[in-house]
């Protein structure tokens, strides 16, 4: 018989109990013990879903408190030394103050999932990690399944992806040299597991999707080698790309089953099987395991029967990669046309359709013969909906040129312009753009939204949160204040809710990081901006202040990657229809007298195919769109974006041909390591290093940020170099948003004396700086 299994499942569940529990934990109103029997509610809630679809085993070890890495590094006892915790004692105090900081320590690095928008915390190893075990909490979970009945198949990230993706800071150590102490950690992991009877363990090993180089590749073999007879049956788990470039090292790892992800990569599937080893099971993920479309089974049982036909029962079913990525379940959305949700499977329904793929493997296809019947209607529907295309964009798209993705005149020349307008200090200050949303602001956008506040009463509650915001800034003396965004309840969703072609849901909820959530727009046909969407907010906003207001867009690869994108035309085209929607709104706002606009692009990065060989193609058609949304502007008009949580060294020339006047960058958790490639490649327009963390509670003194001011001057010429946090303030509250924007003004107002005095802002000089009472306390408002 076909074995159907997924490899995780969505955490967070379908109301985002997990989120608020965590966050009633961190403000000190739940105990441990009271977020515990949340999760544990969860997982059985989940581990059941999977038993009664018909899934022959349910995923354990996808649960995480906070990150899947995290929760790694605990397993292993591969904690970062700074923080002085027992590994094996950890509780989840402990457990969050890795990931969010503490008053002594900042947090763990945080960075994109491969081409995720889900964040992982970064490991942080040295030669002296030492792998010694740590906590037990997968166990604890394990024997909680299977006290229910489940048979369990437990997944953990491999060894060779958790160092890969993991970071040390120790100058000249490799690494890799760190794999002789984590095998036989791992091997302890196994090893616990088969005395517990368990059969396969699933080993996520992603990192076999990118082009390795030989090392990396010759660490494999004798890796598995020493696991692969560690008591259990392993099945490598790969997703997200094709790993045919590395067909030969897969075909001699020691190892009973290898899964594949057939829908980012379906070639790969007649690559493969041919030389498919004797005896080794296949699982096929065709099942999409991160987007919301509902499968077409025919097209896909098509698929399965050829493998069948080959392996026997050594074929699997699965999704392509973890659920994680999808929403929980759609059978709580009551609101969406019955047409449109017709086209959608969530993370529940998912499960379904594997269920069905393997009952119409081992039945033959009579026997779902309804469940296709119903499967190829869905296909037609969207096939040949008039809800899809619109003509006007199609020829827009049609219509454009080179110098449609141009700015007027090159950097030079745009700056001398905006340099006499703007008559900015050195050093300027701003915000990203978004400051903390209160209960008071999501209390009123929510009885706008179902119908209890009147459009005018939440236009004018809008409005006292803008002049509060401005207000503040005004107070504290920031250069280029921003509006507040208290009108947006997401910087994706606020734009997808007044575009054509976009449709949203109510619990279509994805986790992002930790307890941050996002409910991703399901873009299902053309994009266009019926009419403008920021620009009276931002009106509102200059009259308030003499200082320059910055209009704040999101730009549109963010807009496409942080959306559910259809999957009928090439994302490409997608990109450039909303990338003219947003020239549209770009040149309103410059027409209403704003001059400083930023389009925010923090997930340009996470765009990039897995592969390099596939690079230049995205990066031209992403650049382009960036382009084409900016480019309507006269020269005196400044803008800037704004890219975080992801690595840039390598794609710095393209980050340069974007040609935004202004890029500010989050680097604080990595302690500026990212700028310096800005640095070394001669990044040629402006820049803000952000010089403090805001995804932490932790409000950094003024020498901390005057270290990485003095850091970011050895870097970039003071003229070019602007101060700003690493990322919008939404999620934090105004006290210690006040106090860390105080102490980074504060070490500005420092800085710029320095540099007037004609002294350099040396790091050891600003170790011994004087923080002066008001500003150099540290706090944890966790």
């Amino acid at each position: 018989m076909t074995v159907a299994h997924v490899l995780g499942f969505p955490r967070i569940g379908g109301q985002r109990e997990l989120k608020f529990a965590v966050e009633a934990f961190w403000r000190g109103e739940s105990s441990e013990a009271e977020l515990a029997a949340v999760g544990s509610t969860l997982r059985r809630r989940h581990w059941d879903w999977q038993k009664d679809a018909g899934l022959d085993f349910v995923a354990v070890g996808d649960f995480a408190w906070y990150d899947q890495m995290l929760n790694t590094a605990a397993l292993l006892g591969a904690l970062p030394a700074r923080f002085g915790f027992d590994a094996r004692a950890l509780n989840l105090k402990q457990y969050f103050e890795l990931a969010r900081g503490n008053a002594e320590q900042p947090a763990m690095e945080m960075t994109k999932w491969f081409d995720t928008n889900y964040h992982y915390i970064v490991p942080e190893l040295d030669a002296a990690t030492a792998f010694e075990g740590g906590v037990d909490w997968l166990f604890y979970d394990i024997d909680e399944a299977r006290s229910q009945g489940h048979k369990v198949k437990p997944a953990l990230v491999g060894p060779l992806t958790f160092l890969y993706l993991s970071k040390t800071k120790t100058a000249g150590f490799d690494k890799l040299e760190l794999l002789k102490k984590i095998i036989p950690a791992y091997r302890r992991i196994l090893e616990k597991l088969a005395a517990r009877g368990i059969e396969w363990v699933q080993i996520d090993e992603p990192v076999l999707a990118l082009e390795l180089d030989t090392v990396w590749q010759a660490a494999f073999v004798p890796a598995y080698r020493e696991l692969g007879n560690a008591g259990v049956k392993l099945l490598l788990a790969t997703y997200f790309d094709s790993v045919t470039g590395h067909a030969a090292l897969i075909n001699a790892l020691p190892v009973a089953g290898v899964h594949l992800d057939l829908v980012r990569a379906p070639a790969q599937l007649d690559a493969l099987l041919p030389a498919w080893p004797a005896e080794r099971i296949l699982s096929a993920g065709v099942i999409d395991g991160r987007n919301i479309w509902a499968a077409d089974l025919t097209t896909k049982l098509a698929q399965l029967e050829t493998a069948r036909a080959q392996l026997g029962e050594r074929l699997w079913v699965s999704a392509s990669s973890s659920l994680l990525h999808s929403p929980v379940d759609l059978d709580s959305e009551d609101r969406l046309d019955g047409e449109l949700k017709s086209w959608l499977a969530f993370a529940r329904q998912k499960l379904d359709e594997v269920a069905i793929l393997k009952r119409g493997i081992d039945g033959g296809r009579d026997a779902v013969a309804v469940e296709l019947a119903a499967s190829d209607a869905v296909a037609r529907s969207r096939a040949t909906s008039t809800r899809i295309h619109n003509r006007a964009v199609g020829a827009r798209l049609v219509a454009l040129v080179a110098s449609d993705a141009e700015r007027h005149s090159p950097y030079a020349q745009r700056a001398v312009a905006q340099r006499e307008w703007l008559k900015l200090p050195l050093l300027p200050t701003t915000t990203i753009g978004s400051f903390p949303q209160t209960q008071d602001i999501r209390s009123a956008r929510a009885a706008f939204k179902r119908g209890a506040l009147a459009e005018a009463d939440y236009v004018a509650a809008m409005q006292a949160e803008i002049r509060l915001a401005v207000a503040k800034q005004e107070a504290l003396g920031l250069d280029v204040p921003v509006h507040g965004e208290a009108e947006r309840n997401d910087m994706v969703e606020y734009f997808g809710e007044q575009l054509a072609g976009f449709a949203f849901t109510r619990f279509g909820w994805v986790q992002s990081y930790g307890s941050r959530c996002v409910k991703p727009p399901v873009i299902f046909g053309d994009v266009s901006r019926p009419k403008p969407m920021t620009v009276e907010w931002s009106r509102y906003a200059q009259s308030l202040t003499a200082k320059p207001m910055k209009g704040m867009l999101t730009g549109p690869v963010t807009i496409l990657q942080w959306s559910f994108v259809r999957d009928d035309q090439p994302r490409r085209d997608t990109a450039l229809q909303i990338a003219l929607a947003i020239r549209d709104e770009v040149v309103d706002l410059e027409a209403a007298g704003i001059k400083v606009i930023q389009i925010d692009e923090p997930a340009f990065r996470e765009g990039l195919p897995l592969k390099r060989s596939d690079w230049d193609a995205y990066l031209e058609w992403a650049g382009r769109a960036f382009r084409i949304s900016a480019s309507g502007v006269v020269d005196s008009t400044q803008i800037h974006t704004h890219m975080c949580y992801s690595e840039f060294n390598d794609i710095l020339p393209a980050i340069a041909a974007m040609d935004a006047d202004v890029i500010t960058i989050e680097t604080s958790r990595s302690d500026m390591e990212l700028l310096e490639a800005f640095g070394e490649f001669a990044y040629p327009n402006e820049i803000g290093p952000g010089v403090y963390d805001i995804h932490s509670p932790r409000v950094p003194p003024v020498a901390d940020m005057l270290r990485l001011i003095a850091k970011a001057l050895d870097v970039v010429p003071a003229e070019r170099l602007w101060i700003n946090p690493d990322c919008g303030l939404k999620t934090r509250g105004w006290p210690e948003t006040e106090a860390a924007l105080a102490n980074m003004l504060e070490a500005t107002i420092e800085a710029r004396k320095a540099i007037a005095e004609g002294r350099k802002l040396a790091v050891d000089a600003v170790n011994a700086y004087k923080v002066h009472e008001h500003g150099g306390s540290c706090g944890c408002n966790a």
